[in-house]
């Protein structure tokens, strides 16, 4: 099945909200992806918890896939690219340099987030621009931590937002978009990361869940 996206408006700009957890802006050809955590599998296993491998692969498949569909020229990580300084483990880095050669033509941007500043940076041959937030482009005011920004609006990670969908008798916790008049917050992209239910903070935002292939609104203000 393919993988759906939905082009919404905010606050007059489109964005068009994948369900492979990131965000894409046509006018810039940007991609939006917050929260990759990249390598935290090697950091529990570093740590002594056998957490199984891969995660890190599916979350460049991801990617992989994202590229293949929108052609953006940048790419910005709205924070915590890397998990922690275990994530600099062996396998980690080389499937990173492995996708990066793949990618040479893009321009990549990281936002620093809280666990960039303890994981350290990624080899120079990366050539990634790391910036502190607010990153400022066209209508956007890039960040990893939610905040409003003056001028601008918000588009921010670290949250990992899920929102509950219940019935009667089952429920699920579903990574989530969330927006609000000032500011809106991405799900967390990495494979392997938890997330903070939302439901008692969205009052006057919209929100649109992401359940599998699929992306739909399930609260609008």
């Amino acid at each position: 099945m393919p993988i759906e996206a939905l082009t919404i408006d905010v606050q007059g700009h489109a964005l068009i909200l994948s369900a492979d957890r990131a965000a894409y802006d046509p006018k810039s050809q940007s991609l939006f992806i917050a929260d990759a955590h990249f390598g935290k599998d090697a950091v529990f296993r570093a740590r002594g918890i056998p957490v199984p491998v891969g995660a890190t692969d599916e979350t460049l498949a991801r990617l992989d896939r994202l590229i293949a569909t929108h052609h953006p020229e940048t790419i910005v990580f709205l924070g915590d690219l890397l998990h922690a300084r275990e994530s600099h483990a062996e396998e980690t880095l080389r499937a990173l340099d492995a996708w990066r050669e793949k990618h040479r033509a893009l321009k990549l941007v990281l936002v620093e987030g809280n666990h960039d500043k303890h994981a350290g940076a990624l080899p120079a041959s990366f050539d990634m621009d790391v910036v502190k937030e607010p990153y400022r482009l066209g209508p956007w005011a890039l960040c990893h931590h939610p905040q409003r920004v003056a001028d601008g609006y918000a588009l921010a990670g670290h949250e990992h937002p899920v929102y509950k969908l219940a019935t009667r008798i089952d429920s699920a916790r579903l990574p989530c978009f969330r927006f609000g008049p000032t500011s809106g917050v991405l799900p967390a992209f990495g494979a392997f990361t938890g997330g903070y239910e939302v439901n008692g903070e969205v009052r006057g935002e919209s929100v649109y869940v992401i359940a599998g292939e699929r992306v739909f609104g399930v609260r609008a203000p």
